[in-house]
């Protein structure tokens, strides 16, 4: 089963919906975060070679500050930037939680904090080097990422996802897959957790998306950063521009989803996003 070649590099952004209850404030899943984190140590005792930048979302810390003080769309006056430092502090708490798991399962997260080095212009990622990270994975490290409150040169500050700083470091660290987890498996017609008789989406290429993108819906809970639709239409442009990459988006609920998925099985389960070949 295990398809990861030496040295393979792996992006696994854990969702805030997935390691928090979004609808209640600053509410942890400890539960589902320590069984993830175990499936993560498995994942590197059973693929020794393998490297690991994680990442996840801020749940129900970041976004719903952000959501009360409108941080993505920018940041004004002094109340605005009261909020715009309430929502670093919010996502910054959520993710010693996060390395903290990892630690305990012997997994060496150490955690890099976006807004110390990235900067935004009109809410796309304008700079953000890479060689912290490059050093960090070089050494056996797991650098650990979250979505933050970030300086930006149109709108004073905004909200940098953990989704836009994978896309932003792609072509840099160039990585073979990247595992999305949420509390959803894969992609669907409809939002499932609503409405049983949504359709499953097991595979999607970039030319699927127009026909596609009418039913996606959005994100369970408080998001303020976009919801599938917005990720997959990312996720698309991605691997349009990335030549094989893979990227798949699983439910972590579902016991060893994330360990198959970060080991290339392809039972995995969930859905597969690709660019076929050229040749296929």
């Amino acid at each position: 089963m295990n398809e990861v070649q030496h040295g393979e590099l792996i992006f696994l952004k854990l969702g805030g919906s997935l390691i928090t209850d979004k609808t209640q404030a600053e509410s942890v899943q400890r539960d589902v975060l320590r069984r993830v984190a175990g499936e993560v140590a498995r994942a590197r005792q059973d693929a020794p070679h393998l490297r690991l930048l994680l990442g996840h979302g801020s749940g129900s810390f970041g976004h719903v500050a952000a959501r009360q003080h409108g941080t993505r769309a920018g940041v004004q006056g002094e109340q605005g930037w009261r909020g715009f430092a309430q929502v670093a502090d919010a996502a910054a708490r959520l993710n010693r939680l996060v390395v903290d798991a990892f630690l305990a399962v012997g997994v060496p997260a150490w955690s890099v904090q976006p807004s110390a080095s990235a900067l935004c212009h009109d809410g796309v990622i304008m700079a953000w080097p890479s060689q912290q990270l490059e050093m960090a994975l070089a050494r056996g490290l797991a650098p650990l990422i979250f979505g933050d409150a970030v300086l930006d040169s149109e709108r004073g500050g905004t909200i940098a996802s953990t989704e836009e700083l994978f896309v932003w470091m792609t072509p840099r660290l160039q990585p073979r897959r990247i595992v999305l987890a949420g509390t959803v498996d894969g992609v669907y017609s409809d939002d499932p957790l609503q409405n049983p008789a949504a359709e499953s989406w097991p595979e999607i290429t970039p030319a699927d998306l127009p026909r596609l993108h009418a039913n996606l819906g959005g994100s369970h809970g408080v998001d303020v950063t976009g919801g599938m639709a917005s990720k997959v239409t990312e996720m698309c442009r991605l691997v349009a521009r990335q030549p094989g990459l893979e990227v798949r988006l699983v439910s972590g609920l579902r016991p060893d989803a994330i360990y198959r998925a970060l080991l290339g099985a392809q039972d995995a389960g969930g859905t597969r996003i690709f660019q076929p070949s050229s040749n296929a």
